[in-house]
């Protein structure tokens, strides 16, 4: 069983490299509260394909709708605008979508995302066929640190 096992994981990677397309690793989202009822979600998206492509959205059943959003620099203050006609995914390269860049909006949640959660996200492209990923809820790192250890003796 475990060699079937092993041999259906290989056969699986090797058809991946050649079906060119969108390679996404890392999906995730940030924990939300009650009363927030919009969240992020990043992940990492490799274009392995020949030609460039574009991340045009997206949908998911925890919300009404997916945005792609980036940050902009605005006068100083660092604003989150949804991003016109789509995320570029240039062939050969990676975009990673980290907190403070370009991230995707679930807009309208109809519950709190709470940690450990999964949830399917279909993400839309203009080339590459839509594909749906796992996201996992997790609090980001920093704020599951305790804030207050430095102990003075």
């Amino acid at each position: 069983m475990k060699k079937l096992m092993a041999a259906l994981l290989l056969a699986g990677t090797c058809q991946a490299a050649f079906a060119a397309g969108i390679d996404v690793d890392d999906a995730w989202a940030r924990t939300t509260v009650q009363g927030m009822n919009m969240g992020g979600v990043f992940m990492a998206l490799e274009n392995d394909g020949k030609t460039d492509d574009v991340l045009l959205g997206g949908s998911t059943p925890v919300a009404e709708r997916v945005e792609i959003h980036t940050h902009i620099n605005d006068n100083g203050v660092m604003r989150m605008r949804e991003v016109e006609g789509g995320l570029p995914l240039p062939k050969g390269r990676e975009v990673v979508l980290k907190p403070g860049s370009y991230h995707i909006m679930l807009m309208g949640l109809k519950a709190p995302l709470q940690e450990g959660q999964k949830f399917p996200l279909t993400l839309k492209f203009k080339n590459a066929k839509a594909q749906t990923v796992t996201v996992e809820t997790k609090t980001p790192a920093q704020s599951q640190a305790p804030a207050h250890h430095h102990h003075q003796h």
